[in-house]
């Protein structure tokens, strides 16, 4: 029997289907709410999982002041960026996260480009998430012992594998993410404890090592340990990162049966549970996890090439516990580790669509969960190659990306209580943020590859955004038309006959003699008898940045001349909306006049695309032919002059 033929044209049919639309499951993921301490789990594979390089990269940053450095990020972590995100979960309930606020505190096209540049902070933070966390899995796999003859020299092949392992998840749906992350989590922190526990008890017996350490402390006074292990705080800052996955997944988090749309308050507050839950658990962890290892793991086995670099605790588990818990819990880290990528994947399809494609600086594809699973697999494939599988080499990006995000974060709670008028809370909140600048600039001059990086992504997300702008542009970019009452009793006033508008740009718009001179220019030069009735159209433009929106026609009379005045964010794309609208009430097809318009075509092209003016006349019929193909049914463009 013979298959029937699908030709290659069904087949891209097929495909274009399957990345634009969601399947069913994925349509309503969004609509599960789960408990908070199970969005914690889902939150915590990205915060928990740096157990696994944390306690090494300490030890290798601040040697045997290690735990009192990590003593101070713990202190940071719960007196500062716990804060910070607790009035941050409470000022954008609906899981925008900071970016969202400082973009209502900065208006304009600053604010829009201000954005840009923390969405290119954000994808370095998360792609860094995905990389790195995927390239320590593989180093957990490629270090053990029962493994390491057989995989060495296999880090990148391998890295690779396991993120497009994490893609192919977020293509097929996502759908049991919470369930494995509970898992994992409690699985990873149990075992986590063993090994402590263990450790703390291999100090009792061995005293000779915890003395060795307590004298390596006291070589110089406790004033100059502390001032050395401020300094050196900043290269910890990885123990930081987590608090804006927390925020950004605030969508799943069960609320209570009051919570409204605009005031979810069960959400809230279970979110700040979420918050200082984690918060409190991980500074446990970080700071046992520092003395036990520092104490028991020689200095030198931290060291590039060393069997405890970037796997302190993993080699603890083989040295005491033999090489079968070790095992396990190598499995444990690789799996929590790999699935940290599903995190910061989660919080990119959560960011990147809030808003490019609303500013019009990304495809309408960008809206679409598979193309940009797709484009940020590509992306982290592309990470993983330039950096070799690195751990390394990729940690100053991250605390980069990580160190940012959370700085901004602090600028907008202290600007939000500034304008609320909480004097001795914007004090507090900008406190908070002058150490986190500080911990940012710090680790930027320590690590200028961070920048570099970040740099990256910036210049890359609003290059491509201002092109992506240029080309959507000629949209129509309207998704409403709100009529006064005003407004529709000049437009029912034309039963059965056209509608007939002239562009008019006011000057003052109070005095009758300036629409008088206009009209009489406008029925000269169109050739149009005098009872022809005709209404003016102003547009004003009240932000050009915004992309799309809903457009409201107020009518005024001014000498008995009709005036329909618009504000929109574009004046074509507002005129052609309006043209379109009219048609559909009216049942005829509305007419526009306008005068040419004299200048340098691309002065006007920068003008459209930056001020939403420019060649109004060209740019409208440009929107119309693309919003209507059938030129018998497309609103008539006049111009003259």
């Amino acid at each position: 029997m013979v298959s029937p033929i699908i030709s290659p044209q069904q087949h891209r049919r097929y495909l274009a289907h399957w990345l634009l639309n969601p399947d069913r499951n994925q349509a309503d993921e969004h609509q599960f709410k789960h408990p908070w301490w199970q969005v914690m789990c889902l939150t915590g594979v990205d915060y928990f999982s740096t157990l696994g390089y944390q306690p090494g990269i300490a030890a290798l940053a601040a040697g045997a002041l290690s735990p009192l450095a990590t003593l101070i990020l713990v202190l940071v972590t719960l007196f500062g960026a716990l804060p910070i995100y607790r009035q941050v979960a409470k000022l954008s309930p609906h899981g925008e996260g900071s970016i969202a606020m400082l973009e209502r505190l900065l208006p304009r096209w600053q604010g829009k480009l201000f954005v840009l540049v923390l969405l290119g902070f954000a994808c370095t933070d998360f792609i860094i998430t995905i990389t790195l966390s995927a390239a320590d899995a593989t180093a957990h796999l490629v270090e053990n012992p029962l493994l390491s003859g057989v995989l060495q020299g296999q880090m990148v092949p391998l890295t690779l594998v396991l993120i497009a392992l994490l893609a192919a998840i977020f293509l097929k749906g996502f759908q049991e993410a919470i369930g494995l992350a509970v898992a994992l989590v409690a699985i990873y922190l149990t075992l986590n404890l063993v090994v402590i526990g263990v450790g703390g008890y291999q100090m009792l017996q061995q005293p000779t090592l915890l003395g060795n350490w307590q004298a390596a402390l006291t070589v110089t006074s406790p004033w100059r340990m502390l001032g050395v292990a401020v300094l050196l705080f900043p290269k910890l800052a990885l123990g930081l990162s987590g608090f804006e996955t927390g925020v950004a997944l605030m969508p799943l988090v069960e609320g209570g049966p009051a919570d409204t749309e605009t005031l979810p308050m069960g959400r809230i507050r279970n979110t700040h549970r979420l918050l200082t839950t984690a918060a409190v658990i991980m500074s446990f962890f970080l700071l046992t996890s520092s003395v036990v290892t520092t104490v028991l793991i020689p200095a030198a086995a931290f060291q590039t090439g060393g069997q405890a670099n970037g796997r302190a605790l993993a080699y603890l588990a083989h040295q005491y516990l033999g090489n079968g818990f070790g095992t396990v819990y190598d499995l444990s880290t690789i799996a929590i580790l790999w699935f940290a990528g599903a995190s910061a994947m989660a919080g990119l399809l959560n960011l990147v669509p809030r808003y490019l494609p609303r500013y019009g600086m990304a495809p309408e594809w960008a809206g679409a969960v598979r193309p940009l699973v797709l484009v940020f697999t590509a992306i982290a494939f592309t990470v993983t190659l330039i950096f070799d599988a690195s751990v390394e080499a990729q940690g100053g990006a991250y605390a980069t990306g990580v160190l940012v995000l959370m700085s901004s974060a602090a600028v907008a709670v202290t600007l939000a209580a500034h304008r609320r008028g909480a004097k001795w809370g914007a004090i507090a909140f900008g406190l908070v943020a002058l150490v986190f600048f500080y911990t940012t600039i710090a680790n930027v001059f320590e690590r200028p590859d961070g920048i570099r990086i970040a740099a990256f992504f910036i210049t890359a997300i609003i290059v491509t955004s201002m092109v992506s702008r240029v080309f959507r542009s000629t949209e129509l970019r309207v998704t409403g038309v709100e009529l006064d009452e005003t407004a529709q009793a000049l437009i029912a006033q034309f039963q059965d006959q056209p509608v007939r508008l002239i562009a008019h740009r006011r000057e003052k718009g109070e005095a009758a003699l300036e629409y008088q001179l206009k009209e009489q220019q406008v029925r000269e030069d169109s050739h149009l008898p005098t009872p022809q009735p005709m209404i003016f159209l102003e547009v004003q433009v009240f932000d050009a940045s915004v992309f799309i929106d809903v457009i409201q026609v107020k009518g005024v009379e001014v000498g008995g001349y009709p005036i329909l005045r618009v504000q929109s964010s574009a004046v074509p794309n507002a005129i052609a909306a309006l043209l379109l609208y009219l048609r559909d009430q009216t049942g005829t097809l509305p007419h526009v006049y306008f005068e040419w318009v004299e200048g340098n075509p691309m002065k006007y092209l920068l003008r459209f695309v930056l001020f939403g003016e420019g060649d109004v006349p060209l740019v409208t019929r440009k929107v119309l032919r693309k919003a209507e193909p059938d030129p018998l049914r497309r609103p008539r463009i006049h111009v003259s002059g």
